[in-house]
């Protein structure tokens, strides 16, 4: 029973990222009254945005973008009323140096062979990688392979893959998926990408992007919040927590406060030093000191001109693996004769040491072997942002670390990408863990509404016959 089983339970979320505003935008609906404190002065966590002091700009912390398999996410966007604010493409531009384009989409097919004519027409792969990729596809399709403590890398060496099949395919696709090396990547971890983005349906791979700053996207989930009684404290942290039998006892800036329930939704490294060194969170610690985190950079240009006329595309044999065309992109910034370019390196740990200036010079560079015109145009500004710790790195053996929403207090749930949720450290992840959470909330406050988690995208074609 709540402490007050006449009135809204009192819920305390800390942490303003996915995973806290959607635990937070759920449990409200529930009616449980939510107070969601986050340090920084805006939301989002690392899927934020903000005005960049050194340029003046408004930028995002780094692109991120969803696919149509991640229900989760798409269903939060729908709750916050920002869905419309979201660009689904259903192609993919592969360039190679030099600006030879690959384009790769959906046709009449049946799953999972609905992008096989646009990937055999392809011009980045020879027949040889084809078959290749097309018999670990074949491998992959039954069902995902079971943990084995191997990497994926070697997996496809196993599978006879090509070694441009595995840097001009898998190593694309799946670095920039997972967020880690293929060296280290488990098997399935890769093979739900794999399964769940590209071969499930046509409608699961179509790729959404934000028209608007990400902080403003998520902006909306507090007014959701607020909206339903609840509040949103900025510059407000979650310094420790006490908990009780009949309630938990917070420190937020020196001032104890007392809550019926508490979801903690911080990064896993700043959850360690939160629980701190009781008995009660030994166990907790002790999976939490098996993470290990990859870093994200992005790279951000203005040009003075426009340097291609794509929204994005990916970038073969290159350091920068994706562009974003943000002039094309950001609703707001409408046609002002240049470029605003984003460059995303995912795993970019070669990138860790290098100055702001290095990293620019090289993504010129880099850029001009696939749009010369960026040669020819004047830089008018320039920054690059780290996110020296993005993401858990999706090790083979992980999985039996993460834990689940449900802690050794009873009154004290997590949040995070890094919950048990079935799915890697991605916005949909986040979502997932936040709603899962809530259920486990809801379910002890004796809340009616207590299912949140949305239903996976249903296969579609041949992929029915797979479970």
């Amino acid at each position: 029973m709540i402490s007050a089983s006449l009135q809204s339970p009192t819920v305390a979320i800390a942490g303003g990222g996915l995973a806290g505003l959607a635990a937070g935008c759920a449990l409200s609906s529930a009616g449980c009254r939510v107070t969601l404190f986050e340090r920084r002065p805006y939301l989002g966590g690392r899927a934020s945005s903000y005005q960049h002091p050194g340029t003046g700009e408004i930028v995002d912390n780094c692109q991120h973008v969803l696919l149509g398999c991640c229900t989760n996410l798409i269903d939060f966007y729908r709750r916050t009323g920002v869905e419309q604010r979201i660009r689904w493409y259903d192609h993919l531009t592969f360039l190679e140096p030099g600006g030879r384009a690959s384009v790769i989409r959906p046709s009449a097919l049946p799953a999972p062979l609905h992008a096989a004519p646009a990937f055999l027409s392809a011009h980045c792969l020879t027949l040889k990688d084809k078959l290749a990729i097309g018999r670990a596809m074949t491998a992959l399709t039954p069902s995902l392979p079971s943990e084995r403590g191997e990497t994926f890398l070697a997996w496809l060496q196993r599978h006879g893959q090509t070694a441009q099949a595995i840097d001009r395919f898998w190593k694309t696709i799946l670095v920039s998926a997972l967020n880690e090396d293929l060296d280290r990547v488990s098997v399935p971890y890769a093979a739900q990408v794999v399964r769940e983005s590209f071969l499930k349906s046509a409608a699961a791979g179509r790729m959404g992007i934000p028209t608007v700053p990400l902080t403003e996207l998520y902006n909306a989930a507090g007014d959701t919040i607020r909206a339903r009684g609840g509040e949103v404290q900025f510059r407000a942290a979650v310094e420790s927590f006490r908990a009780q039998e009949s309630d938990v006892s917070i420190t937020i800036n020196g001032q104890e406060q007392n809550f019926d329930y508490l979801v903690l939704a911080v990064p896993f490294d700043g959850l360690a030093a939160l629980i701190g060194h009781s008995p009660d969170a030994a166990p907790l610690a002790h999976m939490l000191d098996r993470f290990e985190t990859s870093p994200i950079t992005g790279i951000h240009l203005w040009f003075d001109r426009s340097i291609c006329d794509l929204d994005h595309a990916v970038l073969l044999d290159r350091t920068i693996q994706w562009m974003f065309h943000k002039s094309k992109l950001i609703d707001a910034r409408g046609n002002t004769g240049g470029s605003y370019i984003e460059l995303v390196v995912s795993s970019s740990k070669s990138l860790v040491e290098k100055s702001r200036g290095e990293i620019v010079e090289l993504a010129i560079r880099e850029l001009s072997d696939f749009f010369p015109a960026a040669r020819d145009s004047k830089l008018l500004k320039s920054t690059v942002i780290k996110e020296v710790h993005a993401t858990y790195s999706p090790v083979p053996g992980v999985d039996q670390y993460r834990p689940a929403p449900q802690t050794a207090w009873p009154r004290v749930f997590l949040a995070g990408d890094f919950v048990a949720t079935g799915w890697p450290a991605t916005m949909e992840g986040a979502v997932r863990s936040g709603y899962l959470a809530a259920e486990s909330l809801a379910r002890i406050a004796n809340r009616q509404a207590g299912q949140f988690l949305a239903p996976d995208l249903p296969a579609r074609g041949l992929m029915r016959l797979f479970p």
